[in-house]
This record gives structure tokens, sequence and C-alpha cells, in this order.
């Protein structure tokens, strides 16, 4: 094991709940309810790919303008929801201090915009990493492999030999298709079963040893 890629809304921190509050609150601005099947639909998804499940579901026409109004609405929601205050999710602390102090390398691969991102690390702290790739740095977000394999490539490691947590289906197929061994801890909803997917319901109490035993 040469690095550990982590996931960051409902893996590090648990976020995707404010998320919730605001995908609801703009669905139903734009004349429908969201309903929780189609909020379950956008989890890990990038802004524009969960945008455009809301506007299908509302039944508004998806066009650039509107989808950019929204985006930017939305991710003014979220800061000032990151401004209220970001709650960890549990052990995720404990692990990245356990990674940093063993001296391997890490990285933070989020499907989150950079300017959420930065407002979020004020929280994780940017020590832990060595590299950080965000949704608007890849040509194709989660679930295609870009995001790993770019984190790999700032690293200098080979995916094969990564290590990445995640939360979500989406993430997961992205680090899976990028040759990464995953640890899932689902945070919303289930992930399915594949190679070199070890599942746990916490990170709490995870060890070298787990993350290690993850790329068998």
């Amino acid at each position: 094991m040469t690095a550990v890629l982590f996931d960051m809304d409902g893996t590090l921190l648990d976020s995707e709940k404010l998320w919730d509050i605001a995908v609801f609150e703009l669905s139903s601005a734009l004349g429908k309810d969201l309903t929780p099947e189609v909020r379950e639909s956008t989890l890990g998804n990038s802004m524009m790919g969960a945008l455009r499940k809301v506007y299908a579901h509302v039944g508004v026409d998806a066009t650039d303008e509107a989808l950019a109004g929204s985006a930017g609405w939305l991710n003014a929601r979220v800061a000032e929801l990151f401004g209220e205050g970001l709650p960890w999710r549990p052990g995720a602390k404990e692990a990245l201090t356990m990674v940093r102090e063993a001296g391997l390398k890490c990285a933070l691969v989020t499907n989150t915009e950079r300017a959420l991102t930065e407002m979020a690390l004020d929280t994780i702290g940017r020590d832990f990493f060595d590299a950080t790739v965000c949704g608007d740095e890849v040509d194709a977000t989660k679930p295609a492999p870009d995001p790993y394999l770019r984190a790999a490539s700032l690293l200098g490691v080979d995916p094969s030999r990564c290590v990445a947590v995640e939360d979500s289906p989406t993430g997961t197929e992205s680090a899976s298709s990028a040759g990464c061994a995953v640890v899932v801890v689902p945070s919303e909803i289930e992930v399915p079963a594949g190679a070199r997917r070890t599942f746990r319901t916490t990170l709490d109490g995870l060890t070298l040893a787990d993350l290690q035993a993850a790329l068998v």
C-alpha cells in the first residue's frame, strides 16, 4: 500500500445531510418537492449530474443557463450551511491521523467543487493531504475513474497500490474503475459488492492492517 485516497462528503464529513437541505429546497423552488428516491440517486454525483436529475424530476427544461443559475444558488446555499459547522463522520479524523502518522501518502478525492472543498478543508485540515482533487478539476467526475487517476498521478503512485475510502455507489465505482482497492463505509445508501471492495459499518477502529488487507 503506497497511498490512501479519501472521499469527503459522507465519508470524512457528515455533510450529505447539509446537501439534503439545499437540494430539497431547490427542488421545491423549481416547482415540485423532491422524493427521497431521487435524492438518493444524486448522492455522490457531480453538481451538474445531480441538477439534471432534479430537473428531470421537476419537469423543467435543463438549459445551460438554468443549470448554471441553479448551480450558483446551490453552491451559495451549501456554503451557508457549511459555515454553520461541519460534523465529522465517526472515526474519520482518527483514520486520517493514523494514515499521516504512518507516513503514507494521502489525497482527498471529491466531486464537490473547489470553492466548497476549501471551506470544508478549514474543518478537516489541509495538512492531512499531499494532494486534493475536486469535481471541477477533472474532465469526467465520479463515477468515471478520472478523479482517482488524477489523485494517483499527483501523488506519483500506481492506483492499484492505493486504497480508496468511499461511502457511495458513485464514488466506489470511480475508485474501482481506476484500479484502486476500496474500503466502503456506506453512509446513506447501499453499495454493491465487487472485487477488491471491503465493507465496514464505520471508520471507528480502522487500522493500517485493515487498509493493507483491502489490497488483497
